[in-house]
């Protein structure tokens, strides 16, 4: 019996050592964590100020606010790799005006990754966004779980709630898978270029992203229905905002800009505002006298399920049934073409 108990005192002295080792190596990648999510964030944010501080000492200097990120863009990715194109510094850029207070920044966003952060800037309303702010530094909800709630009108829906309880449950159940994984961030490709280490070639949604653009602008190409290339990542600027669009064509057969752009998350409803507000902001900036009006392209990839619509603004419907239709793929023609795109580029990923 003595030997029984011996035995067993053993064991459970074991089991408490090893669970101290796994708890001080848990500690150490929190503190890793944190340190790497923090300096990120504060990095990206002191670039965006220092951009906005450059394009604002003249008006010339800001008309070549273009010119100013793609000699930075250039620069950067020379001396410290991927990550800094110039839709991640434009995005940089908007950061430091989302949120100019460093108090902020310094708090609330330190505890955020760049992904979190990147998908707040997304919300329109201001106070929508202190709100996730708060909610996610406080409650460390994942990136997904961030995502579904902003997707979801999470913030409005509790605002016009009676009673509240309800709503904050039902977001706890929808959203309990989305909270599992505790290396989320570590996993995150954009940390692994920040650090400047080498990426393993897995699956990454900007890999995917720029895999499907090449396509996309190859098979609008190949259609022979009058399409011409205009640019990639396009610069759109207004008095208070800039824009960059994935891409633009020209079609010489029906006269009208075409602009598309790509989501790799769950298109919302703010996506679909987007979309339009570019149609419409294109037709008063770029569309000459001559030009009928431009047509919109939101194509939306995810691992279930891929999305393809055309946007068009409500009083040109007729004009866009009875006279572009026939010289344009269908939506499902271009959902067929970004899931053939998606399993050529996974099958590339195993090679």
């Amino acid at each position: 019996m003595k030997s029984n108990y011996n035995i067993a005192k053993m064991k459970n002295s074991a089991t408490n050592y090893i669970s101290e080792i796994k708890q001080i190596l848990a500690d150490a990648r929190q503190k890793a964590y944190s340190a790497v999510n923090s300096a990120m964030v504060e990095a990206y944010w002191l670039i965006g100020k220092r951009i906005v501080e450059e394009e604002q000492q003249g008006k010339e200097r800001a008309a070549y606010g273009e010119e100013i990120l793609k000699t930075l863009s250039a620069e950067l990715t020379k001396e410290f790799g991927k990550g800094f194109g110039t839709r991640n510094l434009w995005d940089f850029k908007k950061f430091y005006l989302t949120f100019s207070e460093y108090e902020i920044m310094h708090t609330l966003c330190a505890q955020l990754t760049w992904s979190h952060v990147r998908l707040i800037m997304r919300v329109e309303s201001k106070d929508a966004q202190k709100y996730y702010l708060k909610e996610a530094s406080e409650r460390m909800w994942s990136v997904r779980t961030l995502d579904r709630n902003i997707s979801t009108l999470y913030y409005q829906r509790l605002l016009s709630s009676q009673v509240k309880e309800p709503v904050i449950q039902e977001m706890q159940e929808k959203t309990r898978d989305f909270q599992q994984d505790k290396l989320e961030f570590i996993k995150n490709p954009s940390v692994l270029e920040f650090l400047g280490l080498p990426n393993n070639g897995g699956y990454t949604e900007s890999q995917l992203e720029q895999a499907i653009i090449n396509d996309m602008q190859k098979f609008l190409l190949e259609l022979g229905k009058g399409f011409a290339f205009v640019e990639r990542q396009q610069l759109v600027r207004t008095e208070t905002s800039e824009f960059y669009i994935d891409l633009v064509f020209y079609n010489y057969i029906l006269k009208c800009f075409v602009i598309v752009e790509l989501k790799t998350h769950k298109i919302t409803h703010q996506d679909i505002g987007q979309l339009d507000m570019y149609v419409r902001m294109y037709d008063d900036l770029k569309r000459a006298k001559d030009d009928n009006p431009t047509i919109g392209i939101l194509l939306c990839t995810e691992t279930d399920k891929t999305i393809a619509r055309y946007s068009v603004l409500s009083e040109n419907q007729q004009l866009f049934a009875g006279k572009y239709l026939p010289y344009l793929p269908t939506e499902e023609e271009l959902a067929a073409e970004i899931e053939r795109q998606k399993m050529i580029f996974k099958q590339r990923q195993l090679l």
